[in-house]
């Protein structure tokens, strides 16, 4: 913007807008950095131990350690499940037994554990392996990220879990 030098009105015009625009990315910038360092304080300060799964960061554990809440209110882990939506529903039909993702429970509890799935698919991890058996036996890639979701929702729950009995 700086070497933008405006010959008319209508270029004066667009570099003011312009530079409000960068002002602005500037200033939100700022705020976003000062979230961020406040949630990873916050996270810290929890003393919660499921940053040790793979594919947790502080963004991704404040979303799980608020939106679970007391891990005591649920009676189990698939009452978890079933709370974070990764508990399967069976949709077959004839002979072919299937099951498909929940639609309903917690979407945002949802996202944050299916951006851990993508992130140990991503990468060789456990959950890296245990999708590719489950593809290997035959599953789709989604009902292997379905399986897999279960499979960290499970994780999760037993973290969450120690760090409120502690």
């Amino acid at each position: 913007m700086r070497t933008v030098a405006p010959t008319n009105a209508a270029d004066i015009e667009r570099k003011r807008i312009g530079l409000g625009f960068v002002a602005d990315n500037r200033r939100l910038d700022a705020k976003l950095d000062a979230s961020k360092a406040r949630i990873v304080a916050a996270v810290a300060a929890s003393g919660t131990s499921v940053t040790e799964l793979y594919g947790v960061g502080p963004v991704v554990a404040a979303f799980l350690i608020g939106h679970s809440g007391d891990m005591r209110r649920f009676a189990n882990r698939d009452h978890y499940a079933s709370y974070n939506a990764t508990a399967p529903i069976e949709a077959s039909s004839g002979p072919r037994v299937r099951h498909r993702l929940n639609p309903k429970g917690n979407r945002r509890l949802n996202h944050a554990i299916h951006m851990i799935a993508i992130v140990q698919i991503r990468h060789q991890t456990e959950g890296r392996i245990y999708f590719d058996r489950k593809v290997a036996e035959g599953k789709t890639t989604k009902e292997a990220l379905r399986a897999l979701k279960r499979q960290i929702s499970n994780a999760v729950y037993r973290q969450l879990l120690t760090d409120s009995s502690r």
